[in-house]
């Protein structure tokens, strides 16, 4: 391994470019999966919650596996690089897949939806795992690991940006017959091109040679599962995912019945995601200042009072309710950096204890959980729209119960509140910091 902690500028961009495959299957199906299901195919909401739960809650299954059999890999190519082009290649298609079932009868509908929406978790961990484990073998500098994350998420800001934004454009014009279906091409081609740009990208880059783990499976999960600050980011991360999971599937209906208005998805999406293009290297100079662990309280509680303020915004304008959103956004841009950068320390404090590379499973779990709460995040939107005696239809809109259009806004504000608060009491007990990395890694180097 190199000692030369500098990553080149080719190998920056080309990874955070892989963040365009990540950032539009995670952003697309979350902003309209739900929709189309409700009141595209005319499934009630609590079956819809189901479907759009339970594939993602097979990765929770299936993520350590991907990352036990990437720690595993000794390919020529690199024991990460080659699972990115496969599987985002799987997953590139099976996205066209998923909006181009058939719509009636209700039930064939749902269960082409169940299924291809379970083959694209089942691509996307493999893909998934193994990108975001990288960052811990590219370099051993926290600060480059920082800098790392920073390009990935300005780029992840411009892919959820490009994704989310124009999603429902490109459905709206498209009409009732292709305008998912031109969804799913679009998402598609874009997964395809962030997943040949990261493959490429991170050709020839150096990588720590720390040996693959001895134990078993269940062994390494059960040691894994035995570090505390793990743990305490992990939860964090997870109830932040929901929180955001949560925020993301109740856009399309805000806009609808609060604002009135089908095309203040797209402005209200907008709000949200692009803050992060300004404030992405802000959060980085506040990583640099006050170390990453202050700096992600700080955009936690951000995202906080952005939640609180969108309560707060019912019945008020459109712009009003936009201003609200991009305080969350400020938040969401921090609370993607900050522990993306964190999740690579932990590893490699753990790397350099035990002498063995686990962070493939690490990674396995993190992005399992990950996926957990952000599938069930439009899970329990759902479950608060059907508590709010939302009614589903396959034929248009119909009108909505006064109860129905306040639980709508609910699940938009006051419950993502609830859950950001318990995850700022999680992170608030985390106490892993850079110098504790450095004095890992110089401890290891020295022994």
């Amino acid at each position: 391994m190199s000692t030369h902690s500098g990553l080149p500028r080719r190998v920056r961009t080309g990874y955070g470019l892989g963040s365009v495959a990540t950032g539009s299957f995670g952003t697309v199906p979350g902003l309209l999966l739900l929709p189309f299901l409700t009141d595209h195919i005319g499934i009630a909401a609590g079956l819809a919650g189901l479907i759009v739960l339970l594939p993602k809650a097979w990765d929770v299954l299936l993520n350590p596996i991907a990352g036990r059999i990437s720690d595993a890999s000794t390919h020529p190519g690199g024991r990460r690089r080659p699972f990115l082009l496969r599987a985002g290649t799987a997953l590139a298609l099976l996205f066209v897949l998923l909006f181009a079932g058939p719509t009636a009868p209700t039930w064939l509908g749902a269960l082409w939806v169940a299924v291809a929406f379970l083959a694209c978790a089942t691509a996307y961990a493999f893909f998934q795992v193994p990108y975001v484990a990288m960052p811990a073998e590219l370099t051993r500098d926290p600060a480059e690991r920082t800098r790392l994350m920073t390009w990935r998420v300005a780029i992840l800001a411009l892919a959820i940006l490009l994704s989310g934004g124009l999603a429902p454009v490109i459905r709206d014009l498209g009409g009732a017959t292709w305008g998912y279906r031109l969804v799913g091409l679009f998402v598609g081609l874009l997964i395809l091109f962030g997943t040949y740009a990261a493959w490429r990208g991170t050709a020839g880059a150096p990588l720590a040679d720390i040996p693959a783990p001895s134990a078993g499976l269940g062994e390494q999960l059960r040691l894994v599962a035995g570090d505390r600050n793990f743990r305490l980011l992990l939860l964090t991360y997870v109830l932040q995912a929901l929180a955001i999971g949560c925020l993301l599937a109740g856009v399309d209906y805000v806009a609808r019945w609060s604002m009135g208005r089908s095309g203040a998805s797209t402005i209200l999406f907008i709000c949200f995601v692009a803050p992060a293009l300004i404030v992405t290297p802000l959060w980085q100079l506040v990583a640099a200042k006050a170390g990453k662990r202050w700096g992600y309280g700080a955009a936690t509680l951000c995202l906080l009072l952005g939640a609180l303020a969108v309560f707060a915004a019912k019945g008020r304008s459109l712009a009003v309710l936009a201003a609200a959103v991009a305080v969350i956004g400020i938040g969401y841009a921090g609370a993607q950096l900050f522990p993306l950068a964190m999740l690579p320390d932990v590893a490699a404090v753990d790397a350099d204890r035990t002498g063995e590379n686990r962070i493939g499973v690490f990674t396995g779990v993190w992005t399992g959980a990950e996926t957990l709460g952000l599938a069930l995040g439009p899970g329990l939107y759902a479950a608060v729209l059907a508590a709010g005696g939302y009614v589903s239809s396959s034929g248009g809109e119909v009108e909505q119960s006064t109860r129905a259009v306040t639980a709508i806004h609910l699940g938009f504000s006051l419950v993502p509140a609830v859950v950001i608060a318990l995850s700022l009491l999680a992170l608030a007990r985390y106490r892993l910091d850079e110098r504790s990395v450095r004095e890992s890694a110089t401890t290891r180097h020295t022994s």
